[in-house]
């Protein structure tokens, strides 16, 4: 036992003599810091990316099946407009003058007529077709709102009020419309019925001067329109 413990004392001796190493971790350069904060902000800006298009797949699936794919060859009838343009971010009245938001439209596919107070003949003709492609569209209706901008002060007539019942009549000065809308060359705003998806963006208009054989190639469009966005879209806001 006595030589044990004098075997661990020289051994505790040697170690007292032996100098200590000590390790000196360096600051990372700068530069370095620098990069590795470049790089985490790109991938913070990838992954923001990623999650937008896996939040916009469906739409942009239905979409390219509607526009793309369509393997029985057939052609829209409406006009695609590209690129979309999206719904301004501003407050139209109502027919009390109440200020509303014209994004609290986004939600449901939209088909908008634009005209004057007055509400001329073709006012009156696309109001007609609104509603009745509107009602065709059977139980997919309630995914379609009918919506009339009216571009002036003026009044609007009694006499409307029945072909406007469950539609979204509201005032919006014309040149903020014309930042949004846009008729075909040749022709006036209040010419076509338009088309604005869910999300507010317009994305179609329909030829000028609809008439009776015209409004049930319009029917069409709208049914696969719904049809390939049925995945994503549901009745209501």
């Amino acid at each position: 036992m006595s030589g044990f413990k004098l075997s661990n004392l020289e051994d505790q001796k040697k170690l007292s003599d032996m100098p200590l190493g000590m390790t000196v971790h360096s600051l990372p350069h700068p530069d370095e810091v620098a990069h590795a904060d470049e790089l985490r902000t790109r991938m913070g800006r990838w992954k923001m990316v990623v999650l937008m298009l896996i939040c916009a797949s469906p739409v942009i699936a239905s979409y390219f099946t509607y526009y793309v794919v369509r393997p029985d060859g057939r052609r829209n009838y409406g006009e695609l407009i590209s690129p979309q343009k999206d719904m301004p971010q501003v407050h139209a009245t109502d027919l009390k003058g109440q200020s509303v938001a014209l994004n609290s439209l986004k939600g449901q596919w939209l088909l908008v007529t634009v005209a004057a107070g007055h509400c001329a003949e073709r006012c009156q003709q696309n109001l007609y077709f609104q509603r009745q492609l509107r009602e065709v569209l059977g139980k997919d209706k309630d995914r379609v709102d009918r919506v009339l901008l009216v571009t002036d002060k003026a009044s609007v007539s009694d006499s409307l009020l029945p072909a406007l019942n469950q539609a979204y009549v509201l005032r919006l000065e014309a040149s903020i419309l014309r930042s949004w809308l846009s008729p075909s060359q040749g022709y006036q705003l209040e010419d076509h019925l338009y088309v604005i998806d869910p999300m507010g963006n317009f994305m179609m208009r329909f030829p000028a001067n609809m008439d009776v054989p015209s409004a049930t190639k319009a029917k069409k469009d709208l049914e696969r329109l719904l049809r390939a966005s049925a995945s994503w879209d549901q009745p209501g806001r």
